[in-house]
């Protein structure tokens, strides 16, 4: 099951999106987190935190769980 991030705007970065989900602390940590840890968007490895998140992205830590990226309510 997937943990569903909101946003409100048409996309999100990467690192913003660590961020909001609470994977990492502060934007400082997104660089180093990408380059220990295995990072997935829609099934593809990340290393980009510019990368851009679209409604429907789903992004995949193993040692964290999956994430789905959803319009706010």
């Amino acid at each position: 099951m997937n943990e569903r991030i909101e946003i409100s705007t048409e996309y999100i970065q990467l690192g913003q999106f660590l961020k909001l989900s609470n994977v990492v602390e502060s934007g400082g940590m997104v660089k180093v987190f990408l380059a220990e840890f295995d990072v997935y968007v829609n099934g593809e490895r990340e290393q980009r935190r510019g990368r851009k998140l679209y409604l429907g992205d789903v992004v995949s830590i193993p040692e964290f769980g999956n994430y789905e990226v959803v319009r706010e309510e």
